[in-house]
């Protein structure tokens, strides 16, 4: 049975199939990027929580949008802003219960359509206008286009190009006169779209999710190692936009076709380590510990890995830094980028 359809309770007891002793436990580390929904299966504060308290120190983390509790009512554009208003509504309960396992939520990304072009002021004005003051940290417009049908529905509908049109550039351009980052996901395939982006917009802080998405199902299926050198290219003609910032992690969502999601047992860190540092260290190398930060991508990578494993993954592939540099990997740099 694969890991999405298993219940939470089936979930829980495959994940503790593989335990591994908290590897620094005292590191204080931002989770700069999860989800929470009350959709399907649920995945709020408490789920979240029951995660951190499986032994690493998160001091705090970030929402990152993902469709969740949309306003039934009132203008198509200003529907995400229901998400922004059910973060608040777990970020309140984070603050008054905060402690060591269960951290306060820092901040979100929302959603605003920015083919809306100037329109999208209002949106932003929106989300502004029922957030706590500094709360809203950026939008995350998804860019990701699969060319083929993916396996979540979600994900269907998206436009190829997106990046390029002039809509979405005129909405794009409203993010700096709101100081808001943007957070790019996307696949591999439209990297060098990204980065003609960022050199567009200099004044906007553009945060690299997932590594760019290195397709690794439909027609990319088992193609890692031929697709990396490209990935490669790309990303190294990003990394000198000063403007990006990468964020580390997503690797073992399912979607990128490790497989993990189908197995009998999940994947212990020594597995990703194995599979993932090149990519981990290629980041790091091109960006420099300063622009990069470590995430989860938490509950979407929990059908491959539990969160202790996966940080404790994350450690492993720091290693070899300096204690300066894995300060930045595990918690400056998402609080230098998201104004924490």
């Amino acid at each position: 049975m694969g890991s999405q359809r298993k219940t939470k309770e089936q979930l829980r007891d495959w994940l503790n199939l593989v335990e591994e002793e908290t590897l620094e436990p005292d590191m204080p580390i931002i989770d700069p990027h999860h989800h929470l929904w009350k959709r399907n299966r649920p995945y709020v504060i408490d789920d979240l929580w029951e995660d951190t308290k499986s032994g690493h120190n998160i001091v705090g983390t970030i929402f990152v949008e993902c469709s969740a509790e949309y306003r039934d009512s009132g203008p198509q554009s200003l529907k995400p802003v229901g998400e922004t208003e059910f973060v608040i509504s777990q970020a309140k309960l984070s603050n008054k219960k905060s402690s060591r396992g269960q951290p306060p939520i820092l901040g979100c990304v929302s959603h605003a359509n920015l083919m809306l072009g100037e329109k999208v002021q209002d949106v932003l004005e929106e989300h502004l206008s029922c957030a706590p003051k500094g709360f809203l940290k950026g939008i995350r417009h998804s860019v990701a286009y699969y060319p083929f049908p993916p396996k979540v529905g979600r994900y269907t509908g998206r436009l190829p190009g997106l990046m390029n049109r002039p809509d979405f550039r005129e909405g794009f351009s409203m993010l700096a006169k709101f100081q808001l980052s943007f957070d790019a996901w996307l696949v591999h395939t439209q990297i060098t779209e990204l980065t003609d982006l960022a050199r567009k917009f200099p004044e906007t802080t553009i945060i690299f999710d997932h590594f760019g998405g290195p397709l690794g199902i439909g027609s990319f299926s088992g193609r890692q190692t031929e697709i990396f050198p490209l990935w490669k290219k790309h990303v190294t003609e990003l990394s000198k936009c000063e403007n990006v910032y990468a964020k580390l992690g997503g690797l073992a969502m399912p979607l990128n076709g490790w497989g993990w999601d189908l197995r009998e047992r999940p994947a212990n860190s020594d597995e990703i380590v194995t599979l993932h540092k090149d990519y981990y260290l290629t980041m790091i190398d091109l960006f420099g510990p300063n622009r990069c930060m470590f995430e989860s991508n938490f509950p979407v990578d929990k059908f491959s890995v539990s969160y202790n494993i996966l940080w404790n993954a994350l450690k492993k592939i720091a290693e070899p830094f300096s204690i300066e540099e894995k300060s930045c990997l595990f918690k400056e740099t998402a609080s230098k980028v998201y104004k924490i």
